[in-house]
C-alpha cells in the first residue's frame, strides 16, 4: 500500500478546496446511507459502494465542461452525483420508486441522464468502454472538442473488448479518456494474484496510447492528471489513460464481507490515506476555514441526504404499465 500522504501547501484555492470537500461528503454521505437503507431491506438486489474512491471521479469532474460524457461500471452513484444528478431521483431509483431515475426499473446498475450526458452504469463488465469509445467517436464525427470518460476497474482491465475499444480509439484518434479506478482488489481478488502486467496506465502501449498512474486517494492529483488527458484530447492527439490508484473501503458489493484483506489493512488506508481528511486537514492547515465552517458543510450534506432517503422511501412504486416503456428491441 501506499505510504502516508505528506503534508505540503495545496496548489488550490480555499474555494476550490471547500467544493472538493463538500462534493467528496456528499458521496460518502449518500453511500453510507444507502447502505443503512440496504441493511433495512429498502433497497434490493446489487448494490455496489463508493466510499474511499470519491477522489476519483470528483477530481475528473473538476475537468469536464458542458457537453462531455461519461459512462461507468456497476459502482456509479458517485459518478452520478458528481456529475449534478439529483440525489433524490438517484436515491429513489436504489429504492425501486416511480421518482428514480429509470422511474424504478434500473435499480442501482442501470441509471442514466441525457441532461448530465451520463450514459449509465453497466452491469456487464467491461462493456461500457466500448461505448464510451462511441461516444468519443460522434464527438470526433461531429467536429466538436468534448471528451468522453470511460470508466472501469482494475478486475475489467483484461476484458477483451476494452482492446478491441482501445484500438478503435488510436486507429481513428478519438477524444477517449480510459479511466481505469483500481482499487486494488476487483471482485475479490488481488491485482497482483490476477494480472501478468500490474502497471495498468501502460496497456495502451501496443496501440501507442500514452497513460499515466495517479494517486487516486488525492483529488489534487486526479484533478492534475485530467487536466492533462484532457488537454491531450481536445487538442485532437488521441485517446489517452488515467489509471486512478485508489481503496474501497467496504466489499466488493453489500453481499461481500471482504474476508480477503484484514481489517487492519483497511484502517490503515482509513487513518493514513483518507481523500476527505486529506482535504480538510488542507483547509484546515490553511487557517482560513476552521473546524465549525466543516461542521456546517457536514451539517448541509447530511440533510440532502436524509431529505433524499425520505424522498426515497415516500416516493410511489412505478405504475405496472411502465414495464411496456423504453423498451427497443
Amino acid at each position: 500500500m501506499a505510504a502516508t500522504r505528506k503534508r505540503t501547501k495545496p496548489n488550490a484555492s480555499k474555494e476550490e478546496l471547500l467544493k472538493f470537500y463538500r462534493e467528496m461528503l456528499l458521496i460518502r454521505r449518500f453511500e453510507e446511507k444507502a447502505g443503512q437503507l440496504y441493511g433495512m431491506g429498502a433497497i434490493g438486489g446489487f448494490c455496489h459502494l463508493y466510499i474511499g474512491q470519491e477522489a476519483v471521479v470528483v477530481g475528473i469532474e473538476a475537468c469536464a465542461k458542458e457537453g462531455d460524457q461519461r459512462v461507468t461500471s456497476y459502482r456509479d452513484h458517485g459518478h452520478m452525483l458528481a456529475c449534478g444528478m439529483d440525489p433524490k431521483g438517484v436515491m429513489a431509483e436504489l429504492t425501486g420508486r416511480e421518482g428514480g431515475y429509470s422511474r424504478g426499473k434500473g435499480g442501482s446498475m442501470h441509471m442514466f441522464s441525457k441532461e448530465k450526458n451520463f450514459y449509465g452504469g453497466h452491469g456487464i463488465v467491461g462493456a461500457q468502454v466500448p461505448i464510451g469509445v462511441g461516444l468519443a467517436f460522434a464527438n470526433w464525427y461531429r467536429g466538436n472538442d468534448n471528451v468522453s470518460f470511460a470508466y472501469f476497474g482494475d478486475g475489467a482491465a483484461n476484458q477483451g473488448q476494452i482492446y478491441e475499444a482501445m484500438n478503435m480509439a488510436s486507429l481513428w484518434k478519438l477524444p477517449a479518456i480510459f479511466v481505469i479506478e483500481n482499487n486494488q482488489y476487483a471482485m475479490g481478488t488481488s491485482l497482483k494474484r490476477a494480472s501478468s502486467t500490474p502497471a495498468l496506465y501502460t496497456r495502451g502501449e501496443a496501440f501507442g496510447i500514452p497513460g499515466e498512474a495517479v494517486d487516486g486517494m488525492d483529488v489534487l492529483a486526479v484533478k492534475a492528471a485530467t487536466e492533462k488527458a484532457v488537454g491531450h484530447c481536445r487538442a485532437g492527439n488521441g485517446p489517452y489513460i488515467l489509471e486512478m490508484n485508489t481503496y474501497r473501503y467496504r466489499g466488493h458489493s453489500m453481499s461481500d464481507p471482504a474476508k480477503y484483506r484484514t481489517r487492519e489493512e483497511v484502517q490503515k488506508m482509513r487513518d493514513e490515506r483518507d481523500p476527505i481528511d486529506h482535504v480538510r486537514d488542507l483547509l484546515l492547515m490553511g487557517g482560513e476555514t476552521t473546524e465549525d465552517d466543516l461542521k456546517a458543510v457536514d451539517k448541509e450534506i447530511k440533510a440532502i441526504v436524509n431529505e433524499s432517503a425520505k424522498f426515497a422511501q415516500e416516493s410511489p412504486e412505478p405504475d405496472p404499465k411502465e414495464l411496456w416503456t423504453d423498451i427497443y428491441a
